[in-house]
């Protein structure tokens, strides 16, 4: 029998396991207690994935030989792949009874206690494994996931260090070292990292991955697509890589390839994360609303059932609904940013003298943001207020930067620090209200505020929707933005300006000089129907309405942004499909300083708004400038922002509340010339003396919102929605 056995074992070791398997079946059949053909029939069975058959064979030999710790770590494996996780632990927890060294059952339990999502167990069995075999690599990189997953980077980065110090060509260590230094916002180490894991394994295509991801963050993106591709090249079904490679791409504004990157993300992965909104939006960035309705469909049914499918500032122009806004957020919160708890609650302190306002953006520079913030921080009275601002966007030193960067007592670049070092750089310099001012557009890092940076934080302005998220107190409104009964779809508690929450800059300056509209392209007579908003919010429905209104009007013109060639392409391509000739959509170029943009304004007839995403900036300037705006008001924050600005400069006339009544007064304004020409009348004289463009009224009424909320605090009044007279 033993040289039977013996020949088994020669054939499993050359390789021959179906010669193997049947010498153990023939010894069985004569000795079924033969505990090394069991054990033997047991490997191979796992060798075969015949899993249920080894959990089966080795717990026969294992009532043979109960003391055998090996055995019991063949029937964990078997017990692991059933997926039975719980039993498979118990049975190395048997063999480690039996033999208190076996540094592998350690290291198997770890594993497994991770995927149990028991990190601190997992963390035990890996320092276990060590401390018996300290030369075992393996755990030392298990450890420091572990420890990453738990936010310990500097323990993390200190056990990869370990690995390699053991085995320095071991690319894992080495990728796992670059996602720590991602972590730690150290990216350029981080590529470092992720370049000598590729050169130890040059088809390692989670590392090209990664390292695309963090050049995306770096803004170096021409290298990210480098990378992406290279990630697609070793594997082609790498649906992840495909997703962010459309991300970067769309920062390029290359959108047309970022769709096309999208497809083939969905076509692997049809279910993967926050993909169906980020296709849907880059879609109608570019006006291509091929099976619009049929993804949108998808897309809100997705939202209702709670799965992660959309990016929470994407969903703001395909729906206006603040309950779907809100879950849409929430999801992303709760997924992109969970709480680790990394710092103590912040301590009350002595009250100072000044506030200090912390104003948190990736937007200074010539954005929209800045454009709206500037006067108003120059405005701020810096004997009550101290300001700091903190900047973690691209380093632009352009005139915008100059202007805003100078407002501020202490201007902070933190775009190369992690969320730890700007939450802990935040509370060192004792930030009492933190405003953040980007949400969850481009570049943000909302990571910042889940850890707390300030004892109260503030979204305004960058984002308009509600965060969803418990760390954010209070969002910055009007009564006609959050009418009293949305107040429940907001996380926040809202403050409550006496006219519009719009900021905006009244010192902008308009050109003097007198456009034609011949050198504009426009036609010399005819109505000029005008928008200048983003490709993106412009949804079909819009569209529809403004054909019907050209049709109806006749020698009228839409007058839009040249925001992109392929949007374009595609605008014309619709009204040809809606019998309206392409030709009477005009393309406005753009303008080399502000001043005359708005000046050109004066070349059109009515500006048009946006359903649901209203026009913000461009609709401001636009009444700056003498332009009248129509609008409709819907349910939701950015659907409403028209009808905010229109109360407060008194032109509540141009507030539409169903699409009906928002064609047919276009259709009235743009066909009696008198009545149009009563409201510029009213426009002119109303944008001097009403609250709208009053920013210095506006600068008061904000500080003493902050006043308000910081004394509430200090005298730890509960927050509550606050309105300010």
């Amino acid at each position: 029998m033993k040289s039977k056995f013996n020949n088994a074992l020669i054939h499993y070791k050359n390789g021959q396991l179906n010669k193997a398997k049947d010498i153990c079946i023939e010894i069985l059949k004569i000795d079924s207690d033969n505990f090394d053909a069991l054990y033997l029939f047991a490997v191979i069975a796992l060798q075969f994935k015949n899993y249920l058959k080894s959990a089966e064979i080795i717990s026969k030999a294992i009532k043979i030989k109960p003391n055998h710790f090996e055995a019991y770590n063949i029937q964990a494996v078997a017990l692991v792949h059933l997926k039975q996780l719980e039993a498979a632990i118990e049975s190395w927890s048997q063999a480690i009874k039996i033999n208190p060294n076996y540094a592998d059952a350690y290291y198997n339990c770890g594993n497994a206690f991770i995927e149990l999502k028991k990190i601190d167990s997992a963390l035990e069995n890996f320092n276990k494994a060590i401390k018996v075999k300290p030369d075992y690599f393996q755990a030392y990189i298990n450890r420091g996931n572990t420890l990453l997953e738990l936010k310990e980077i500097d323990s993390a980065l200190e056990s990869y260090d370990q690995a390699i110090k053991i085995n320095p060509n071991y690319a894992e260590a080495y990728y796992n070292r670059g996602k720590a230094l991602k972590e730690f916002h150290n990216l350029k180490e981080a590529i470092n990292n992720y370049d000598k894991a590729i050169k130890i394994n040059p088809n390692y295509a989670e590392a090209y991955y990664n390292r695309g991801n963090v050049l995306s963050e770096f803004h170096n993106l021409e290298e990210a697509i480098n990378s992406y591709d290279q990630a697609i090249k070793i594997n082609p079904n790498y649906a992840e890589a495909y997703n962010n490679r459309g991300n970067t791409l769309i920062k390029l504004k290359r959108t047309k390839l970022a769709v096309e990157s999208y497809e083939e993300a969905i076509k692997i992965k049809p279910d993967l994360e926050f993909l169906l909104g980020s296709m849907l939006h880059t879609k109608q960035s570019m006006c291509n609303w091929e099976s619009y309705e049929k993804n949108l469909k998808i897309l809100i049914q997705k939202i209702i059932d709670g799965h992660k499918v959309s990016p929470p500032f994407y969903t703001l122009s395909f729906i206006d609904s603040l309950k779907l806004q809100r879950i849409s957020a929430e999801k992303w919160v709760k997924d992109k940013f969970p709480l680790k708890n990394i710092f103590a609650p912040i301590t009350k302190r002595k009250k100072e003298k000044k506030i200090r306002l912390g104003y948190y953006s990736s937007d200074f520079y010539n954005h929209p943001v800045s454009f709206s913030l500037a006067y108003l921080l120059e405005l701020h009275d810096k004997s009550k207020f101290e300001l700091i601002g903190f900047s973690f966007g691209p380093e632009k030193n352009d005139e915008m930067r100059k202007r805003v960067s100078s407002t501020f007592n202490q201007f902070i670049n933190v775009n190369l620090k992690n969320d730890k070092e700007v939450v802990q750089l935040s509370r060192d310099l004792n930030i009492d209200i933190a405003v953040d001012l980007t949400g969850f557009t481009t570049n943000s890092r909302f990571g910042i505020f889940i850890e707390r940076c300030a004892p109260i934080q503030v979204n305004f302005l960058g984002y308009p929707a509600t965060t969803g998220a418990d760390c954010i107190d209070y969002i910055i409104g009007d009564k006609v933005i959050i009418p009293k009964e949305n107040q429940k779809d907001y996380s926040e508690k809202i403050i409550y300006l006496p006219n519009s929450f719009l900021v905006n800059d009244s010192t902008k300056k308009i050109s003097k000089k007198i456009f034609t509209r011949e050198e504009l392209g426009l036609p010399k007579n005819g109505f000029v129907f005008c928008c200048f908003n983003k490709y993106y919010k412009i949804t079909p429905s819009i569209f529809d309405i403004w054909m019907k209104l050209l049709k109806k009007v006749e020698g009228s013109v839409l007058w839009l942004t040249e925001d992109n060639f392929e949007g374009a392409k595609n605008l014309q391509k619709e009204a040809n499909q809606r019998g309206v000739d392409s030709n009477r959509l005009i393309f406005a170029k753009r303008m080399p300083s502000l001043a005359d943009h708005l000046a050109r304004h004066k070349c059109a007839d009515l500006f048009i708004d946006t359903i649901p995403f209203n026009a913000i900036t461009t609709a401001n300037d636009a009444l700056w400038a003498g332009l009248p705006v129509l609008t409709r008001a819907g349910e939701s924050f950015s659907s409403r922002v028209g009808a905010s600005m229109l109360n407060a400069v008194e032109l509540n006339e141009l507030i539409t509340l169903t699409e009906k009544d928002y064609e047919t007064l276009a259709i009235e304004l743009a066909t009696n010339p008198e009545r149009l020409k009563q409201i510029k009348k009213k426009l002119e004289k109303n944008k001097l003396i009403k609250p709208l463009f009053n920013i210095k009224l506006y600068t008061q009424h904000i500080e003493s919102a902050y006043k308000k909320i910081y004394k509430r605090y200090s005298s730890n009044i509960l927050n509550e929605n606050i309105e300010i007279k």
